[in-house]
């Protein structure tokens, strides 16, 4: 790999994988105007996610874990499969409604996390990462990720899927009318 590539694989892995951990950090403690692990907790359980501590320990992971494991290189396509996993939850649970554009919190700034981390999985940290120094490139293969990226949004989709609100049926919605 050259010099520019590994350099610029590197810059990229240092800036999204610390931005993503400390958007996950905000979710563990309440720092920098975050909600800290039991504000999460709460706001997960008014979405509808049950146990909302498990939810809410899964997206911390997702997060301060994957964007770790990216920043250094390390374990890379299990961090990247965390991170895809928290970005599909937060995507589809909580951004898609208000559309694309962040500003009006929508999926944007979810979905280039996303982006970088199935592109990273894909094609591995680079030769400055602690997989090339420990000798861990044997783990950067696609076939790994993508049965860890899969996994990561099969448990996305059950939690989703799981956290709907009950459908209202049509004699209980009568006779809430009434």
């Amino acid at each position: 790999m050259t010099l520019a590539l590994s350099s610029g694989l590197l810059l990229l892995r240092l800036v999204a994988g610390l931005t993503i951990a400390a958007h996950g950090l905000q979710k563990l403690i309440p720092w920098a105007g975050g909600p800290g692990f039991s504000g999460m907790k709460e706001g997960l359980q008014k979405q509808g996610f049950k146990p909302a501590a498990l939810w809410t320990g899964l997206a911390v992971v997702g997060e301060l874990g994957g964007g770790l494991s990216l920043a250094l290189g390390f374990l890379t396509p299990l961090g990247a499969a965390g991170i895809i996993g928290a970005m599909t939850i937060a995507i589809f649970k909580t951004h898609w409604k208000a559309g694309f554009w962040s500003q009006k919190h929508g999926y944007e700034y979810a979905l280039l996390h996303l982006a970088v981390a199935l592109a990273f999985g894909i094609m591995g940290p680079g030769s400055y990462s602690l997989d090339a120094l420990f000798g861990l490139t044997a783990l950067n293969t696609l076939p790994l990720f993508l049965v860890l990226a899969a996994l990561a949004v099969i448990v996305a989709g059950i939690g989703v899927i799981s956290s709907r609100p009950a459908p209202v049926k049509a004699t209980e919605a009568s006779s809430h009318a009434s």
